[in-house]
């Protein structure tokens, strides 16, 4: 399983893109929300869903590891294929999909191209309680590139709750130290 692509960005195609990592390029499907944030010969780095078929390999991408985390639990929807999982993310940013389903917004979703009104509907139903809410905050206080971020929710915490966690750590500190730090202050509480 390839879990996420570190290299330069060579090429951008209409739904994918082309990542060389040490002059192999990975062609990786990502949303129109992730598209428009990528620029051409810039290092990015992409968490990735590998989908296996009979016929074919697929890699698709995510700047963040919420949307993986989203587009992940959007598959396990009867009706839904990492295509339309993608495309349901392509409809706006994440935390916006996310207020949608935890709000039973089926015409929201339903804007999504391939997903009809019943799709959207057996999304709401299926997933309203597993997405929840995101929290409103600061946004100097996200960085969608923060290793200490995905780490804790990696092993489990919530955005949220990774963030809160986080919030009075020195930033200056490694990634592991960031994240050990987070965890004691967890315990602690």
């Amino acid at each position: 399983m390839i879990a996420h692509i570190k290299g330069i960005l060579v090429e951008k195609f209409l739904n994918s893109v082309i990542v060389d990592v040490n002059g192999i390029g990975y062609e990786v499907q990502i949303s129109s929300q992730d598209f428009d944030s990528l620029n051409l010969n810039e290092d990015i780095k992409l968490y990735t869903y590998h989908h296996i078929r009979e016929q074919s390999q697929e890699l698709f991408g995510f700047t963040s590891l919420a949307s993986k985390k989203l587009f992940e639990m959007l598959i396990t929807v009867q009706g839904v294929g990492p295509k339309a999982g993608l495309a349901i993310l392509s409809v706006g940013p994440t935390a916006e999909v996310q207020t949608a389903i935890s709000k039973s917004d089926s015409l929201y979703l339903s804007r999504a191209n391939g997903v009809g009104k019943r799709t959207a509907e057996r999304i709401v139903v299926d997933l309203s309680d597993k997405v929840g809410a995101p929290m409103q905050i600061n946004q100097k206080v996200i960085n969608k590139n923060d290793e200490a971020l995905d780490a804790l929710m990696a092993l489990g915490f919530t955005l949220s709750d990774a963030i809160q966690a986080l919030e009075n750590v020195n930033s200056d500190l490694s990634t592991s130290e960031r994240v050990k730090t987070a965890l004691k202050s967890v315990s602690i509480k």
